[in-house]
This record gives C-alpha cells, sequence and structure tokens, in this order.
C-alpha cells in the first residue's frame, strides 16, 4: 500500500472512532416534570429536586435529561401537559401537588410516577396503602393539609383572645380543600372559634376576598394549601398587612415574603426525596416497592417584623419552640 493511501485510510478510520464510540453509548434516561406553577416560583423546589436526583446518581445534562412542564397556575392546561410527556416516552414522570398527579394519573398507568403532595395519598386515590402503593405511583406525603388543625391552634396562641377567623381557600382543589377545611371546621368547633370561608381562584377573587375581610374585620386569616395559593403568596402576605390582619400559612415562603407565621413541613426538602426516589426508579425500582415517605419534620417560622407592625406581641412559649425567627 502506497504511503498516501495508507495515511487517508488511517484518518478516515481516526474520524470514524468517536461516532462509534457514541453509536455504543446508551441513550440518555428522560424525566417528565410536570408543575403546576411557574419555573420562578418552583425554582426553590427544583433546585431541591435536581439535588436529590444528584444524590441518586444523576447530573441534569450529563447522564439524564429532564423535560419541564409548566401550567403557569393554569390546572386546566395539565392533562395535556401530561398527555405530552407521556407523547414523549419520559422513562419516569415527577409531579408537585394533587392537580398535577391527578393529570399524570390519568394520563399513563405505565409510565412510573413519582408524586409530592400535602394530603393523605390513599384517601386521594393514589395508592392503595403507603407501604405498598400498588400501581405506577408512589412519592412523598408532605402533610401540609393535614396539619390544619395545628396551624390554627398555634394561631390561636399567637393571637390571644382571637373568636372569629376568616378562612381562604382554593375551590379549583376540591379534593384537598375538603379535607383541610374539615379539619379546620372540627378544630374550631373544639376550640369555640367561629370560621367564615371564602373561595378563590384567580388573583381578581383573592382580592374580593381581603375586600371582604378587611369590610367585616375578622381576628384573623388562614390561609389553606394549594398550589395556586402558594404561588400567590407574596400577593397574600401584601394584603394580609395592608388590611392590618395576623394571618397563618402553611409554607415558610410565605413567612419570609413577609406573612405573619407558618407552620409546616419543610416542602424544599420533600422535592430533594422525590428528586432520590426518580433516582431509584431510574435505577431500576418499581414504584409499588417504594412505600410512600411521610414528612416527619415540620417547621413553625414566625415574621417577628410584620409582628411588630401588627402590634402582636409574640407569647415567649411560641418564640422558645420556633424553628426560625425573622427578624
Amino acid at each position: 500500500m502506497k504511503r498516501r493511501e495508507f495515511i487517508t485510510l488511517l484518518g478516515g478510520a481516526a474520524a470514524a472512532w468517536p461516532l462509534a464510540a457514541r453509536a455504543q453509548q446508551p441513550a440518555m434516561p428522560v424525566i417528565g416534570f410536570l408543575g403546576t406553577g411557574s419555573p420562578e416560583v418552583l425554582a426553590d423546589r427544583l433546585r431541591a429536586f435536581r439535588q436529590g436526583l444528584s444524590e441518586a446518581g444523576y447530573v441534569e445534562a450529563e447522564n439524564v435529561a429532564i423535560v419541564y412542564r409548566f401550567a403557569e397556575n393554569q390546572t386546566d392546561r395539565l392533562p395535556e401537559l401530561a398527555a405530552d410527556l407521556v407523547r414523549r416516552k419520559v422513562a419516569v414522570i415527577a409531579t408537585g401537588g394533587p392537580p398535577a398527579t391527578f393529570a399524570a394519573q390519568a394520563a399513563t398507568a405505565s409510565i412510573p410516577i413519582t408524586f409530592l403532595v400535602a394530603d393523605y395519598p390513599v384517601r386521594l386515590g393514589l395508592a392503595v396503602s403507603l407501604s405498598r402503593p400498588g400501581s405506577n405511583m408512589t412519592g412523598i406525603n408532605v402533610f401540609n393539609a393535614e396539619v390544619a388543625a395545628k396551624r390554627l391552634e398555634l394561631l390561636r396562641d399567637l393571637v390571644p383572645g382571637v373568636a372569629r377567623i376568616a378562612v381562604l381557600a382554593n375551590a379549583a382543589d376540591a379534593t384537598m380543600m375538603e379535607t383541610q377545611l374539615r379539619d379546620v371546621d372540627t378544630a374550631a368547633r373544639a376550640m369555640a372559634l367561629h370560621m367564615q370561608t371564602l373561595k378563590a381562584d384567580t388573583s381578581g377573587e383573592i382580592d374580593a376576598a381581603f375586600k371582604t375581610f378587611g369590610r367585616e374585620r375578622p381576628d384573623a386569616v388562614f390561609v389553606t394549601t394549594s398550589p395556586f395559593l402558594n404561588g400567590r403568596r407574596i400577593q397574600l402576605a401584601q394584603l394580609a398587612a395592608f388590611h392590618h390582619l395576623p394571618a397563618t400559612y402553611a409554607l415558610r415562603d410565605y413567612a419570609e415574603a413577609g406573612g405573619l407565621m407558618s407552620y409546616g413541613s419543610n416542602i424544599v426538602d420533600g422535592y430533594r426525596q422525590v428528586g432520590i426516589y426518580v433516582g431509584r426508579v431510574l435505577k431500576g425500582a418499581k414504584p409499588t416497592d417504594l412505600p410512600i415517605v411521610q414528612a416527619s419534620k415540620f417547621e413553625l417560622v414566625i415574621n417577628m417584623q410584620t409582628a411588630r407592625m401588627l402590634d402582636i406581641v409574640v407569647p415567649p412559649t411560641l418564640l422558645a419552640i420556633a424553628d426560625e425567627v425573622i427578624e
């Protein structure tokens, strides 16, 4: 063989090596993430989700891809967004909140789904039992809907003499609201508190509800848990301050945004655990063999600046048990 022909042949073979190597590499698994809110509102939770994935051995864009779909608080978009993830044949779907989880459940019975919800998954129809979910679904229960009575008790401790409670609920999340309102009503009766409930499904309806609260002057406001209301936490905290109303919330995000007090599980850490579970599914674990994780850590966060603005003296007993006091 002539020297020139040999060099040409060698060069062609060298150019083909990377192509052959790439062809032998396994395809990168793809995760579908379905969220009710917006990526901006969910930013901290998405970081925690990716952290959990990393703990399980998966790093986005390195050995796993993530397709994100956000409904931007328009829950009627969720079924089509879930269907799109199914059409893309993602390896697993991660969801946050009941609306997104129900949409994914309706879209597929075969693709594994790892969810985060704030209510009892068996009651929601997402699992047969906590230890053996029994389908293509498993996940994390952060309990925030189920500790509504405890939040009401803490609110009574914070605002002495409270007798009339205004409750703000999101009617669009009917299943979750039913549980919370029932628990709050039961607790209110036991504490001899009068409860008035208003529902809001839009930003304008939140404004209208607080105008009613401002006119009727309840002693305090209890904001229920829902993805929509969570996404409007800045508006809710500002309206409570504007109308000079003490208010309690489930997530620390509210207290950080200027809300008076929050009590609930650490939802950011819940998303980290969702990421870990997604990683385990990618490694071959079946959802039915992964017990649903129950949140075990609950946080009481008090915003002292807001308390001073509302002329509320926080009892030392509450300060002593608070996980964080925002000055």
